[in-house]
């Protein structure tokens, strides 16, 4: 998470400078959190720092990853500050849920809308997005049946991803092929920020997969 929030931060520095001191300061304790110094306490400041953004930008100005971003520092704060371990793993788990659910509602979302079920809301996206898809890559838009195959295979992956923790062998399987998938974003739509907030919430689903296995 640390390193997700210095990349996301970075962008900010040559901005205007009420904005450029509350990402430097967000550099910093993202850098106290990755190298372990004084974690608690970064990850603190780094929430209050959170609601000092959101009301500059009135909101998670970027949409679904800095929602993320949020619901994954929320938790580790609770998870560090709450009274008791009970209520910590309560904390924890429920980022692990929300995990699993971020995968199942987009899965869902996507199989009721005709358009991804027929593939062109992916031909739509290669053919007239705005996203920076280089001219070659447009040319997937002339292949309605790889699309309809890729469009079918990203819904089912996510519908099916709760099954992934019935065990530590097929869950790992799930989240390397995620990885996979908001890697490929990345590349091809620019959408980085997914990549590196979501890959900081997969140790919840690890952690929460082997807590529902030990209590079996």
């Amino acid at each position: 998470m640390g390193f997700a929030f210095i990349m996301q931060s970075i962008e900010h520095l040559k901005s205007f400078n009420n904005e450029r001191v509350l990402f430097s300061l967000r550099i910093i304790f993202s850098v106290s959190l990755v190298i372990g110094f004084q974690s608690a306490w970064a990850l603190a400041c780094l929430f209050l720092l959170a609601l000092f953004i959101l009301y500059r930008f009135q909101g998670p100005y970027n949409g679904g990853a800095d929602r993320m971003g949020l619901l994954v520092l929320v938790c580790l704060c609770l998870a560090h500050f709450l009274p008791s371990r009970y209520w910590q793993e309560i904390a924890f788990g429920y980022l692990a849920l929300q995990l699993v659910l971020s995968y199942f509602i987009s899965g869902w979302v996507k199989i009721v809308n005709s358009d991804w079920r027929s593939g062109r809301a992916l031909r739509d996206v290669f053919q007239f997005s705005t996203y920076p898809v280089s001219e070659s890559l447009r040319g997937f838009a002339d292949s309605p049946r790889l699309l309809f195959m890729v469009s079918w295979s990203v819904m089912l992956f996510e519908l099916l991803f709760p099954l992934s923790l019935l065990s530590v062998e097929s869950l790992v399987v799930a989240l390397v092929m995620a990885s996979c998938f908001h890697f490929a974003n990345a590349c091809i739509f620019g959408l980085n920020r997914f990549f590196w907030i979501w890959l900081a919430a997969y140790p919840s689903i690890l952690w929460f997969q082997q807590r529902v296995i030990a209590s079996l």
